[in-house]
């Protein structure tokens, strides 16, 4: 029988524990690094719930914020205690969502964006080629780059 040491046999016992240590350093580093992904992907998820929590919350003031332009309008422009009220409550709640990012997109005169604009209706005029924004039925909102609400609008034929 030939004595000769062949390259499948086991390691001897010296060498065994020379890279015993190697590999349990090597799994020590593979746990570490998953264990930062999954701390850094629950931070974002984090971060994006929350973010997802404020736009709804945003989304409800802009209802609010067209309320108030409705009760604007049928109050006039008579000078009253009540007119005043209204009036500043409103520039507080504007106020609020300009601190937060939110502007108001408009879009009378650009050319229909289905990625901007709900069409809720069509109108033939000869002011407006066809396909631009003749008209908002409810205004659209932006934070930063992200689109909180489509403007509801009106659109030449």
């Amino acid at each position: 029988m030939d004595t000769q040491n062949n390259t499948n046999s086991p390691p001897s016992g010296g060498e065994a524990l020379r890279s015993e240590p190697r590999l349990e350093d090597g799994r020590y580093l593979r746990l570490l690094a998953d264990f930062d992904n999954y701390r850094k992907r629950v931070d974002r998820q984090r971060a994006e719930a929350a973010q997802s929590g404020k736009r709804d919350i945003l989304l409800s003031l802009l209802d609010i914020v067209d309320d108030f332009e409705r009760a604007l309008q049928y109050l006039g422009n008579e000078s009253s205690p009540l007119l005043e009220g209204v009036n500043s409550i409103y520039r507080k709640l504007l106020t609020l969502l300009d601190a937060e990012g939110v502007t108001r997109c408009f879009s009378i005169g650009e050319a229909f964006n289905p990625g901007l604009h709900e069409a809720v209706g069509s109108v033939s005029t000869s002011e407006y080629p066809p396909g631009v924004v003749v008209q908002e039925a409810r205004p659209g909102y932006r934070q930063g780059d992200y689109l909180l609400r489509p403007a509801r609008v009106l659109v030449s034929t």
